[in-house]
């Protein structure tokens, strides 16, 4: 188990050392090798059975019941611990891969494997943590077959993998180029609110279960510069007026709360859509500048934006007039309209290796508890991959 909290306090946490591996790192199992806190080399010496190494498995035990996660073979840091809501597992790699049983926890028979031994009493936990894990009961093919597993739904993960590049890369050109832009000619300097159409808080809304509802973005949608549409909800269409509802190169910014304030997307959909109350729509004037131009603004601004939340500890809240006063740069006119073409390319070609990502990802779930089942077999499996990637 991680270690108990007397053992990691907030006091312990340093600006940089070792990683500490918290429930925001397993985010629906996939491992997130970003947003740690970090504690010195001397307290993880300190725990060391809390140190963890590649091809641990990760479980959650209190809190979201049924995440498990696995550390890269490879990762960012050389070392990480976990904290206080997590339990590793070190397989014997000579009898288990622990890719294989990565994904058995992902499917189905796994996920109620863990939900078994939960307890919905206050927070949700698993009960007596550690016996219960040692005791589930899981598959044991040979290890040839799980090998063969893994590489099938590892070959779709590996192609999701080069799509995330493909659009970290394209984002990464985009403002690079828009740099240039800026520092080429005669950049002029704009307050958001003075080349705004909208500048407004999103709505409060009433949940639907109905697949034809509209989509609401929450704070957990923007991430990296971009929107993810896993974390949203559906809320009823009729209840958003026009003003709220999402319109190509909008800009979001994450405007309440602790860790996620200031995060900068950019809505580059046709689609239908609207956000909750804690995210600002930031709508510019095209009359005024290019919208696409004034969203890379935007976002090279992020920095700048998280720094400008008031309020106390777990209330900070960044204020419409705060950001209708933020001050960002702008290539003249004229380069602008040479540079929106660029840019939409640029974009254009990530938004679609995402979107293939999304695909991969639905097949990659239908084809896990159907290879972990046995109702497919791993040949068939391969083929239908084949096809994808």
């Amino acid at each position: 188990m991680g270690p108990f909290g007397s053992k990691i306090t907030k006091e312990n946490y340093v600006s940089d050392g070792v990683p500490v591996i918290r429930g925001v790192n397993l985010a629906q199992g996939i491992f997130v090798d970003d947003d740690f806190v970090f504690v010195t080399s001397e307290k993880a010496d300190e725990i060391m059975s809390a140190n963890v190494e590649p091809g641990d498995l990760i479980f959650t035990h209190r809190g979201t019941i049924g995440q498990v996660s696995m550390v890269p073979r490879k990762p960012r840091f050389d070392r990480y611990v976990i904290g206080s809501s997590q339990v590793k597992t070190r397989l014997d790699e000579k009898r288990a891969v622990p890719e294989f049983y990565y994904y058995w926890f992902q499917s189905p028979g796994g996920q109620h494997s863990i939900l078994a031994h939960a307890s919905t009493v206050g927070v949700p936990g698993i009960s007596t943590p550690l016996t219960s894990i040692r005791n589930l009961k899981v598959p044991h093919p040979k290890l040839s077959e799980q090998q063969a597993v893994v590489e099938v739904l590892g070959a779709l993960d590996d192609k999701i993998a080069i799509n995330e590049s493909i659009a970290a890369t394209s984002r990464q050109l985009g403002l690079k180029l828009f740099s240039q832009a800026v520092l080429a000619g005669e950049a002029v300097e704009v307050a958001v609110e003075s080349v705004s159409a909208a500048l407004t808080r999103g709505i409060t809304p009433k949940y639907s279960e109905h697949a034809d509802d509209l989509v609401v973005l929450n704070q957990k949608c923007i991430r990296d510069g971009r929107v993810s549409l896993a974390p949203a909800r559906l809320t009823l269409r009729e209840k958003v007026r026009e003003p709220k509802l999402l319109r190509r190169n909008d800009v979001l910014v994450n405007s309440t709360g602790v860790g996620t304030l200031g995060r900068v997307a950019r809505w580059t959909s046709d689609d239908m859509g609207t956000v909750d109350s804690h995210i600002t729509i930031v709508r510019f004037d095209e009359k005024e500048v290019d919208p696409v131009c004034a969203g890379f603004a935007m976002l090279q601004s992020q920095t700048e934006i998280e720094a400008m939340g008031e309020g106390s500890t777990g209330q900070t809240e960044l204020r419409r007039a705060q950001l209708g006063g933020l001050e960002i740069r702008l290539p003249s006119k004229a380069q602008q309209q040479r540079l929106r073409a660029r840019l939409d390319a640029l974009e254009e070609r990530a938004d679609q290796a995402l979107t293939e990502s999304v695909s991969l990802s639905a097949l990659r779930d239908t084809l896990l508890p159907q290879l972990m089942s046995g109702r497919l077999r791993v040949r068939d499996a391969e083929k239908i991959v084949e096809d994808h990637v």
